[in-house]
């Protein structure tokens, strides 16, 4: 984005004023404001409608979230995250989701496994026929598959892990025949669910985000350098 807030952003970004953190959270998340990129406090301010000490504030809230890091003398850079990293915070998320959805399977009322069901066909629909189509952004099938779990410090844990995913996915444009893939796979974990057999549901759920993890590898392992040195 360089130095400017793209003219675009700009009107859902007035409807958010006051709010400088979840909507900086929100521009970090969805490439408004790219990977190593500078945060350009004056630009922000204006663009945010807020002063420079509440945004101030809300980078120093992105830095503890690890998604912005803060460099002396020159400010502060959206994270750009290596392969290794990227591989890291995967095998965290495949040992938290393997647990919630083994609670999940032992434990969650059926009519509440018949929404997920509910939610895929929903899902499907908005895909429609269209063969480039996206996984909707806004139908998070594994938020909800931790909330059946009903344990909190899951959420708020893959909720962590899952934005630095997200931030270090960033430049991985959608595969679609991966989208309609990981619809396939959401309804066999459902099914698994349903059966009340944990142990396959957490196998499924595990390689469902290898296979995941592998598709960001393939983009994300491109972009580095031969020796796997960041560049500065």
């Amino acid at each position: 984005m360089s130095e400017q807030i793209r003219p675009a952003k700009l009107g859902r970004v007035a409807t958010f004023a006051g709010r400088s953190l979840e909507v900086l959270r929100d521009m970090v998340l969805d490439g408004t404001l790219a990977p190593g990129e500078r945060l350009n406090e004056v630009h922000l301010s204006q663009a945010l409608g807020i002063s420079r000490g509440p945004l101030r504030e809300a980078i120093q809230r992105l830095a503890s979230e690890g998604l912005v890091e803060a460099v002396t003398h020159r400010g502060a850079y959206v994270r750009s995250f290596s392969s290794n990293e990227l591989t890291d915070f995967y095998e965290l998320r495949i040992a938290l989701e393997t647990h919630a959805v083994r609670l999940a399977a032992r434990h969650t009322p059926q009519e509440r496994i018949d929404e997920l069901s509910q939610l895929l066909d929903d899902t499907e629909s908005s895909m429609g026929a269209d063969t480039n189509a996206a996984y909707p952004a806004d139908q998070d099938f594994h938020a909800r598959v931790v909330r059946l779990a009903a344990k909190p410090p899951l959420l708020d844990a893959l909720t962590e892990v899952g934005r630095k995913i997200q931030l270090a996915r960033a430049r991985s444009a959608h595969q679609p025949r991966r989208a309609r893939t990981a619809l396939d796979e959401h309804r066999a974990i459902v099914a698994a669910l349903s059966s009340r057999d944990d142990e396959q549901a957490a196998r499924l759920i595990e390689a469902h985000l290898v296979s995941s993890l592998n598709n960001a590898l393939a983009v994300l392992r491109t972009d580095e350098p031969a020796d796997g040195v960041k560049p500065a």
